[in-house]
């Protein structure tokens, strides 16, 4: 099977190269430079019409959306590599929800911090920002609790799942979601972070 990873350092496309280092899957690695405006380029739109990173191609065929992609490496890759769980499985029906909800649910308030704070002038506000703080301290008391009772996503033992949910947690982090608040998520979070996976950045 051949595999190309279209991404850019630091970027959303970051977590889909981690994981693909994870699975100790061989690919091809392709670089969009996005501050060049590469990826609105008319061969890559041809990829993915959004114009954005990451795109991964396998065997001619292309990709696109982070989730959608980590979802896919998942149950290709991940159950034989005992980081996905099996297709049927209670286990199975976490992982997709737990996923999900990052990326949907604490996703669209993260998006609200990040416009509140990093968008357009006319956008920005601190009530609005506060409000945004808020809401995914809710959030992460959520995960936090789910966390007291067991070290990883899934139980006992890292999986893909903490990677993919640990992404989205970790970049909300630097946008200002109070994860430092929530002392089990801030320790799995570290945890994550130091897998030698993860080291990526360039």
């Amino acid at each position: 099977m051949s595999i190309t990873l279209y991404w850019h350092p630091q970027s959303s496309a970051t977590p889909v190269a981690c994981a693909l280092v994870e699975l100790e899957v061989p690919h091809e690695r392709v670089k969009v430079d996005i501050r060049a405006g590469e990826q609105r380029r008319p061969e890559y739109l041809a990829l993915n019409p959004n114009g954005k990173v990451p795109t991964l191609v396998v065997d001619g065929a292309p990709m696109f959306e982070t989730l959608a992609i980590q979802l896919w490496l998942g149950e290709h890759y991940g159950v034989a590599r005992g980081l996905w769980p099996e297709a049927g499985t209670p286990e199975r029906q976490q992982a997709m929800s737990w996923c999900a909800w990052s990326y949907v649910t604490y996703g669209a308030v993260l998006v609200r911090l990040q416009v509140a704070t990093m968008g357009d002038e006319a956008l920005r506000s601190e009530t609005h920002a506060a409000a945004a703080r808020k809401g995914l301290g809710e959030l992460l008391g959520l995960l936090d609790a789910r966390l007291a009772g067991q070290p990883w996503m899934l139980g006992s033992t890292y999986s893909l799942v903490d990677l993919v949910v640990g992404s989205v947690i970790g970049y909300s982090a630097y946008l200002g979601a109070p994860v430092a608040a929530y002392p089990q998520v801030q320790s799995w979070l570290e945890r994550v972070q130091a897998r030698p996976a993860m080291q990526i950045d360039a």
